[in-house]
């Protein structure tokens, strides 16, 4: 990328006339010239509840930072709904969008040299493309949150959108009625905010905040909260403090800063999408990491949080019980965390915690002490072996996870898996492989939220191993493996299995076997060949042409 910016914040290529004309027509005056002038990405749409109140939040911001002294210049970028494409060809565009977000606003910024940078964003994606572009652009910039949904409540339970989709698969298996399916639909989501569980966009969230990106306690407000506009107005004036004082993305963005970032993700039993993400930031600010980071941490750092998909709390709930700010300073406290590593503030994490207190409220049980953690090591787990020789990612909830091993049930689609699933077909002891929805093979890594939620729902979630190419949403739960690499389309050992064939799953040793002889693996690779499909064009078929493995993120870059 051609660094085009201005060396200072008033030595700019647009003293010439034709560059100041432009500007004049959108409302520069004589003085606004000695001005920074900062691009406000505002990813508001109304395609989901995520962002639906983000132009609102940018708004706010745009005219904090005219009264900070900046020249704001508004931008829209796009999001898509993953929870509405779930389980739909749609979805092929959700990990894209990451990519497209992130060339956007990196597009913008740069072809308008812009000093610093105040990105909003919601829905899961809007996360780490903005910070993807905030590593390339390296100008002074803060991200916004549009805020958490509040949990909706049917008899008595908070509900969030994933309870729409395993009420499905109970639908299904009879243990529901259609009313009843109905009725979780029509309560499961009451407004605006992104999904109310420690799912992607609140890990996402969560972890912006962690590495000094955001503004504490940032991550777990509610959008429709008056608290969430004001973090957005204290925001835009951070930022401008961050232009004067030159403040740059690398300078946060460490490797300091990815470690708390992991061990945030493991404290909060974040999503395993976090593991493509942060590999993919990581590259963009040329920062060495890969997925043995995460096995390390994992090993360090227990889950402290007991929070949605798999436990009982909401994000809401995490912020009246002290945020990320409170999950932080413990770790802090026992040397989990570096308390060195520079925010956006200007001032180091551990300054920023200096009031937070080092161990949990007692009156509450959203967040654990060390001592009494909700899992005694952390919940993402790398696996390796045959079936996986370059990693796959796994979630783990049970405390002591024993070794699954099961039959082969191979879909070479999610549509194919989730018609046999819906069709009572899976049973119990199940290993059920879906393939060719890899990075390369879907295209676009479709996350396979549909048929786990189906299988819980159906009462199979812990007596079914599902074993993929493609990724999980942080709503999923279950005995879960993704991202194995290589990937199907790829020639990977995951194209090779046939139904009925013994698959080992297990997570406490961090293995992923195919137990079969070597050679008949080897005879199965010389015969192999890529299924046909349907020629692509557009953005799928530069995405497929460009993107690397799961195992480096997925980048295009």
């Amino acid at each position: 990328m051609t660094d085009n910016r201005r060396s200072s914040v008033t030595t700019r290529g647009v003293e010439r006339s034709p560059n100041r004309a432009l500007l004049r027509a959108t409302g520069f005056q004589d003085d606004d010239f000695e001005k920074p002038i900062v691009g406000v990405a505002n990813a508001h749409s109304t395609i989901t509840p995520c962002n639906m109140g983000i132009g609102k939040l940018a708004g706010i911001g745009e005219e904090a930072l005219r009264k900070s002294g900046a020249m704001p210049q508004i931008f829209g970028t796009i999001t898509v709904s993953d929870g509405i494409a779930m389980g739909t060809g749609g979805m092929k565009y959700s990990l894209v969008s990451r990519e497209v977000i992130a060339d956007s606003i990196e597009t913008v910024a740069s072809a308008q040299s812009l000093d610093g940078l105040l990105a909003f964003g919601g829905c899961d994606k809007n996360m780490p493309g903005a910070l993807i572009a905030i590593g390339r652009l390296d100008i002074p910039s803060v991200f916004v949150y549009g805020g958490t949904i509040r949990p909706g409540h049917y008899k008595g339970q908070d509900l969030t959108v994933v309870s729409a989709f395993e009420a499905v698969g109970a639908c299904s298996a009879q243990r529901i009625d259609e009313h009843e399916l109905l009725e979780i639909e029509r309560h499961a989501c009451p407004g605006a905010g992104s999904c109310g569980g420690m799912y992607t966009a609140n890990t996402m969230a969560s972890l912006i905040e962690a590495m000094g990106m955001s503004l504490p306690h940032s991550s777990t407000m509610a959008a429709e909260d008056r608290e969430k506009e004001k973090n957005a107005e204290e925001s835009a004036r951070v930022l401008f403090n961050a232009i004067r004082q030159q403040i740059l993305p690398r300078q946060i963005l460490t490797r300091l800063a990815f470690e708390n970032a992991i061990a945030v993700t493991m404290a909060v039993g974040g999503t395993t999408n976090a593991v493509l993400h942060l590999l993919a930031i990581a590259r963009a600010v040329d920062v060495p990491l890969s997925i043995d980071d995460f096995a390390a941490m994992r090993e360090r750092v227990p889950v402290l949080c007991d929070l949605k998909p798999w436990g009982r709390y909401v994000a809401t709930d995490l912020h009246r019980a002290g945020g990320i700010p409170q999950v932080m300073k413990i770790l802090l406290s026992e040397g989990l965390l570096h308390g060195e590593a520079l925010s956006v503030t200007g001032r180091t994490i551990g300054e920023l915690l200096e009031g937070i207190p080092d161990k949990p409220a007692a009156n509450q049980d959203v967040i654990r002490p060390l001592s009494d953690p909700v899992l005694a090591r952390g919940h993402i787990a790398i696996l390796r072996g045959n079936l996986a020789p370059e990693g796959a990612v796994a979630k783990v909830t049970e405390p002591h996870p024993a070794p699954f091993t099961g039959p082969a049930r191979v879909f070479d689609s999610e549509e194919a898996a989730m018609e046999a699933i819906l069709a009572r077909k899976i049973q119990a002891g199940d290993v059920v492989v879906i393939r060719y929805e890899g990075p390369v093979g879907g295209p676009g890594m479709r996350e396979m939220l549909s048929p786990t939620a189906a299988l819980v729902g159906e009462g199979l979630g812990d007596r079914v191993a599902l074993v993929t190419d493609g990724r999980f949403s942080g709503g999923t739960r279950g005995m879960v493996v993704g991202h194995v690499s290589p990937e199907a389309a790829s020639g990977g050992t995951i194209a090779l299995v046939a139904d009925g064939d013994p698959i080992t799953v297990d997570s406490g040793r961090g293995v992923l076997r195919l137990d079969i002889p070597e050679a008949e693996i080897v005879r199965r690779r010389a015969a192999w060949r890529p299924p046909s499909a349907p020629p692509l064009r557009g953005v799928l078929a530069k995405y497929a042409r460009q993107v690397s493995s799961a195992s480096q993120g997925a980048v295009t870059d």
